[in-house]
C-alpha cells in the first residue's frame, strides 16, 4: 500500500494565525473606528492579497515537487532580471526606486528576489561535488547572493539587501566553517565599538589587549605571530569603519544608527518613529488598551504605521501578552520550519526550508528590534503581518512551496529505495 505525503497541517495553522493577526492589525491601523468594515480599505487590500496567495498555494500544491528542483535556476534569473528592470523602469516611493508600477499597483521585486536566490542557494548546495573546503564554490554562493543583494542596494533600499546575509545560517547548517560566524560577530562587534569610543581609542584598546594576551602566553612562542595577525586585522577594520560610515551610508541611514547607539538623541527627526513606537508600545503595558482603542495608533503619530511599525499596534493595543503570543507563533513557525527542514530526504527541499525559516528569522528579529529601538530602523516588514501585496505574496508562495516540497518527501524516499 503506497503511502502518501500531506500538507502539514500544524504550519498552515501558524500561517493563518499570523495571517490573522495581520488582519486585525492593518485594520486597527488605518481605520478610524466605524468608518469602513474589515473587508474595506488596507484591511481589505490585506485580505485580498492573502486571498491570492491562497490561491498560488493551490496551484503549487497541484505542481510536481520535481518542478520546483528543475526550474531553480530559472526562477533566480527571473527575478534577478526584474531587480534589473526595476534600475530602469522602476518607481521611486518613499526615496527607493524599487516598484514596478502595473495600473493602480506596484510590485516590489526585492520581495520576490529572496525566493529566487533560495532556489538558486539550494540547488547549488544541492550538487553532488559541491564542497565548502573548495574556494571556488564558496566564490560562487557568495555570488549568488552578492548580484541580487547589490541590485537592491542600487535601488536606494539597502534594509532589503541586508535580508539576504540571513543566509549565513543556511550555510552553517549545510557545513561552512564556524569562523564564518564568528568573523560576522567580530565585525558587528568592531563596527559598533568604533563608532561608540571611536577607531583610534579602539585602536589602543586592541592593542592593550594584545599585550595583556601575550603577556599571559608569552611562553608560548607559536600564538605570538597569530595574535598579531588578528590584531592588526581588527585594527584595519575599525579604521575602515568610520571611512564606510561617512562615505558609503547615506546620512538618513547614519542617522538612524546613531540614534539606535544613543550617540545622538534626535526624537523630533531621525528618532521620532523610534521615540514614538516606544511609547506606543509601554502604553499597552501588561494586557493592551484594546482592539481599535489605541491612542497612538489612533492619532496617526507614527508615519505609516501599519507596514514597518506594525508591531507596535500589537504592543498597544494587545499589550505584552499579544505581543508575546505573536513573538511566540513566529518562534514556533521558525522551529517547525526547521524540523520540516531537517525531516527532508533531499538536500535541495532541506536547504531551501532553511532558507525560508532563516529569512523569516531575520525580518523579525530587524522588525520587533526597530519598534522598540533595539534594532535601527532598516525598512523591513514583519512577515505576513505588515501590509503590503509584495511582501504578503512573496512570503506565501515561499511558504506553500516549502510546505510542498515537505509534503513529497515520502515520494524521495520511495524513489531512493526503488
Amino acid at each position: 500500500m503506497e503511502t502518501k505525503s500531506r500538507v502539514d497541517i500544524l504550519s498552515l495553522l501558524l500561517f493563518i494565525c499570523i495571517a490573522a493577526i495581520g488582519v486585525a492589525s492593518v485594520y486597527s491601523a488605518t481605520s478610524e473606528q466605524g468608518t469602513y468594515t474589515l473587508f474595506e480599505g488596507r484591511s481589505g487590500k490585506q485580505m485580498m492579497w492573502l486571498g491570492l496567495s491562497v490561491f498560488f498555494g493551490l496551484v503549487i500544491f497541484i505542481i510536481n515537487a520535481k518542478f520546483f528542483e528543475h526550474f531553480a535556476w530559472v526562477f533566480y534569473i527571473f527575478f534577478t532580471l526584474l531587480l534589473v528592470a526595476v534600475l530602469f523602469i522602476g518607481a521611486d516611493i518613499n526615496g527607493a526606486r524599487s516598484w514596478i508600477k502595473i495600473g493602480s499597483y506596484s510590485l516590489q521585486p526585492s520581495e520576490f528576489a529572496k525566493y529566487g536566490a533560495a532556489f538558486a542557494v539550494s540547488a547549488f548546495l544541492s550538487k553532488i561535488d559541491f564542497s565548502f573546503d573548495k574556494i571556488s564554490d564558496i566564490v560562487k554562493l557568495g555570488l549568488i547572493i552578492l548580484i541580487p543583494a547589490a541590485l537592491i542596494i542600487l535601488q536606494g533600499d539597502t534594509g532589503s539587501a541586508l535580508v539576504f546575509s540571513s543566509f549565513i545560517l543556511v550555510f552553517y547548517r549545510e557545513g561552512i566553517t564556524p569562523l564564518i560566524i564568528v568573523l560576522g560577530i567580530v565585525t558587528v562587534f568592531v563596527f559598533v565599538l568604533t563608532l561608540v569610543v571611536g577607531s583610534i581609542y579602539f585602536s589602543l584598546g586592541t592593542a592593550a589587549l594584545l599585550l595583556v594576551f601575550y603577556a599571559f602566553t608569552y611562553t608560548n612562542k607559536k600564538l605570538l605571530l597569530p595574535s598579531i595577525a588578528v590584531a592588526i586585522f581588527i585594527v584595519l577594520m575599525s579604521l575602515s569603519v568610520q571611512f564606510l560610515f561617512d562615505n558609503v551610508l547615506q546620512p538618513h541611514q547614519r542617522k538612524r544608527i546613531e540614534v539606535t547607539l544613543n550617540l545622538i538623541e534626535d526624537n523630533k527627526g531621525a528618532g521620532y518613529n523610534v521615540n514614538q513606537s516606544k511609547i506606543a508600545i509601554g502604553s499597552g503595558g501588561y494586557s493592551g488598551k484594546g482592539f481599535l482603542n489605541g491612542s497612538h495608533t489612533k492619532g496617526n503619530f507614527i508615519p505609516e504605521q501599519e507596514t514597518d511599525f506594525i508591531f507596535c499596534t500589537i504592543g498597544e493595543e494587545g499589550g505584552w501578552i499579544l505581543s508575546s503570543i505573536t513573538i511566540l507563533l513566529f518562534l514556533a513557525f521558525i522551529l517547525r520550519l526547521y524540523y520540516l527542514a531537517e525531516r527532508a530526504k533531499r538536500k535541495f527541499k532541506r536547504v531551501f526550508i532553511y532558507s525560508l525559516a532563516s529569512i523569516i528569522f531575520f525580518h523579525l528579529m530587524v522588525n520587533a528590534g526597530m519598534t522598540i529601538g533595539l534594532m535601527p530602523v532598516i525598512g523591513i516588514p514583519l512577515p505576513l503581518i505588515s501590509y503590503g501585496g509584495s511582501s504578503i505574496l512573496a512570503f506565501s508562495i515561499f511558504i506553500f512551496t516549502a510546505l510542498k516540497l515537505d509534503a513529497s518527501r515520502h515520494q524521495d524516499l520511495k524513489s531512493a529505495y526503488s
